[in-house]
């Protein structure tokens, strides 16, 4: 039943991408049950395993086996430029559905639930993504060891009492604003595969099910998704009163899960809809017409057919997207180049007078002037010498 309900979490994601964009929104599939949720635990947030990463507050959740089960909280690394819209239980047509979290460019609805640490029941005041980098809000985030930071206080108007399903008995009676309808039809990427898996294993923790901890869970909060037993773990600090389910009654009908909604709904909300959602006073089908059992097959073929090729095109659009982002790197890095190259030839052509300037003379190919040639200078002619004169001759 296990490995079906994870079969169900991976189909759910595709199911969900099956939707045009101008319809698709955040629809109830998969799961229906006939009972609220337990409230939600407190517990503390663990501390930030380091940038990038976005707070998942933890969830109730469900299986046919065992009832509700508690997902911790969360750090998640998100993908780049993406906000968690977490998922909540929703009572619609005498029964609560769940309508999984998902990732988008703008936080959703999420049943007007208060899951705190940021996300009071509207919108996520945890933080914000500015170009490729995440700021966290220190004020609501157990941050120490990130970089971008900042403080902001946040106002709660949601009214805490740890109520975790929107309408019904005791429920929130929050409705989606129309901010939060533009963002539920907006493109959306479902949960990571660490999501997913963390998913699993709480599923397979007996010690994480609402019918052993009575609302307590003693996994409340995880560093990183499926890390239960590493350090840093939390556990809850207390719980509203827990009511157990009532045994069943082997002379009633067990209620069964509704399918997921058919992939094509023209309506955000599943509740416009009528929902084929079995009463309790109604017998259990066991066999069904031949021609009923291939339409059922037929719709499952097609839904697998559907799934393949949005997949496909997904993997498209992806290496699309990845090629326009490895263009626009390389544009932006010759351009870089080229600025740099333009900012050094500036700075050579400032600095290249006054380097001359300081140069040595055998630097500057400079010739030493040569000294001047001395001036030959003029003797006096020598005076001749005196003649002897003539001797007197004695007679």
């Amino acid at each position: 039943m296990r490995i079906a309900r994870l079969t169900t979490l991976v189909l759910t994601a595709f199911l969900a991408l099956m939707i045009p964009i101008q319809s698709r929104a955040q629809v109830a599939v998969g799961i229906s049950v006939q009972f609220g949720p337990p409230a939600l635990p407190v517990y503390e947030q663990p501390i930030c395993p380091g940038d990038g990463y976005i707070w998942t507050p933890g969830y109730w959740d469900y299986t046919d086996d065992d009832g509700y089960y508690w997902v911790p909280g969360t750090w998640v690394l998100a993908p780049v430029g993406l906000l968690w819209t977490p998922g909540y239980w929703g009572f619609e047509n005498e029964a609560y559905v769940w309508y999984p979290g998902y990732w988008g460019p703008q936080v959703g609805f999420y049943g007007g639930i208060n899951y705190g640490f940021g996300y009071v029941g509207v919108g996520y005041e945890g933080g914000y993504w500015t170009n490729g980098a995440f700021f966290y809000n220190r004020s609501v985030n157990n941050v120490t060891n990130v970089r971008n930071v900042y403080n902001k206080t946040v106002v709660n108007n949601v009214t805490v009492n740890n109520v975790s399903y929107n309408g019904g008995p005791g429920g929130s009676n929050a409705r989606p604003t129309a901010a939060e309808q533009t963002a539920m039809r907006a493109q959306h990427t479902p949960p990571t595969a660490e999501q997913v898996q963390h998913e699993h294993t709480a599923s397979t923790n007996r010690a994480q099910f609402a019918s052993v901890n009575h609302g307590k869970p003693g996994v409340a909060a995880t560093v990183k998704p499926a890390e239960f037993s590493a350090k840093g773990v939390v556990s809850a600090k207390a719980a509203a009163p827990y009511n157990p389910t009532p045994a069943k009654n082997p002379n009633q009908p067990e209620k069964m899960n509704r399918p997921a909604n058919p992939p094509a709904a023209a309506n955000p909300r599943p509740s416009t809809q009528p929902q084929p959602v079995p009463r309790a006073n109604k017998p259990v089908e066991k066999s069904k017409p031949p021609a009923e059992m291939r339409s059922e097959e037929d719709i499952q073929k097609q839904q697998q057919k559907q799934v393949q090729q949005q997949q496909k095109m997904n993997e498209q659009q992806q290496k699309t997207i990845e090629k326009q982002q490895q263009d626009t790197q390389k544009q932006q890095q010759r351009e870089m180049q080229s600025q740099q190259k333009a900012n050094e030839e500036k700075k050579q052509q400032e600095t290249q007078p006054q380097h001359q300037q300081m140069r040595p003379p055998e630097q500057r190919n400079v010739q030493p002037r040569p000294e001047p040639k001395a001036e030959p200078q003029s003797r006096p002619a020598p005076k001749p010498a005196p003649r002897p004169e003539p001797e007197e001759r004695k007679e």
